[in-house]
C-alpha cells in the first residue's frame, strides 16, 4: 500500500518488523540514479578499456536501448569487458567513481535504515545486477560486507578478471542469486524498478522504495508497501 510516512516514521515502521533476513537494491533504492550505467559511461571516457573494446560495446549498449539486447545480457557485458584487467586497479577506479558522483545521492534515510536493521541484528544483504567493484564502492557506506553482496561478478583467476560470468542479479537471477547464496527468502526487500519485482514477490515484506512507474504499478496490485524518500540526498 502506498504511505506518506515521514522517513523517521517509515524507517522506524521497518525496523519494529526486526527482519532476520533482509535484502536491498542498490541503484535507485538506496541513492538515486543509476551508478551502474554511470561508471559504464564514465570508465569509456576515461580509457579504462581499449578503444576497441569501448567501440565495441558502444554498439551493443546501442542496441540494447533499441531493444536488441536483453537487460541480463548488457549488465554481463558492462563486467565482462575488463577482461584481462586486473582487479586491483579496478577497484580504486570504481570507488573514484562511486565517490564522486554517487556518494552524494545516498537517500539518508535508508543509509539510516540500513544500519539501524544491522544493529538490531538483521542479516541484510545488498542485490544489485550493477558490477560488484562499483556496489562494494558503495557498501562501505552502509556498513554491507563483500560476502553479502550479490552484484554482476565474473570469475578472477590470480588477480585478472576473466570474462566468465558468475552470475548476473537481475529480474528472475536476484531470488535465484539470493537462494542459491543465502538459501533461503527474505523477511523482507526493497526496490525500485521491474527488475526487482521477482525478488520483492518471495519476501514476506516488500517495499517498492522510489519506485518506478512499472513497480509502483505492480505494488499497487500486490498492496506492496511503497515509499518515496521524503529527504533530498546528502549535498
Amino acid at each position: 500500500m502506498p504511505t506518506s510516512l515521514s522517513a523517521t516514521a517509515f524507517v522506524n515502521s521497518v525496523v519494529r518488523l526486526q527482519p532476520a533476513f533482509a535484502t536491498f537494491d542498490c541503484d535507485g533504492t538506496l541513492w538515486s540514479g543509476d551508478a551502474g550505467e554511470g561508471f559504464f559511461d564514465w570508465e569509456l571516457r576515461r580509457g579504462v578499456v581499449s578503444n576497441d573494446v569501448a567501440k565495441a560495446i558502444r554498439a551493443r549498449y546501442a542496441d540494447y536501448r533499441a531493444g536488441k539486447v536483453s537487460e541480463d545480457d548488457m549488465c554481463g557485458e558492462m563486467v565482462t569487458i575488463h577482461r584481462g584487467l586486473r582487479e586491483a586497479d579496478i577497484n580504486p577506479v570504481a570507488a573514484e567513481y562511486f565517490d564522486e558522483y554517487v556518494k552524494s545521492n545516498i537517500f539518508p534515510e535508508m543509509q539510516e535504515l540500513v544500519g539501524r536493521l544491522i544493529d538490531v541484528g538483521s542479516d541484510v544483504w545488498a542485490v544489485s545486477s550493477t558490477n560488484l567493484w562499483v556496489i562494494q564502492a558503495g557498501m562501505k557506506y552502509f556498513g554491507i560486507p563483500s560476502n553479502k553482496i550479490l552484484a554482476a561478478t565474473v570469475e578472477i583467476e590470480n588477480g585478472i578478471i576473466t570474462d566468465r560470468l558468475v552470475r548476473v542479479p537481475s529480474g528472475e537471477g536476484k531470488p535465484r542469486a539470493i537462494l542459491d547464496v543465502a538459501k533461503r527468502n527474505p523477511e523482507a526487500a526493497f526496490g525500485n524498478s521491474r527488475w526487482d519485482a521477482a525478488m520483492l514477490s518471495i519476501a514476506r515484506h516488500a517495499f517498492a522504495v522510489n519506485p518506478n512507474p512499472d513497480l509502483e504499478e505492480v505494488a499497487r496490485a500486490r498492496d506492496w508497501t511503497i515509499y518515496f524518500p521524503a529527504k533530498k540526498p546528502n549535498p
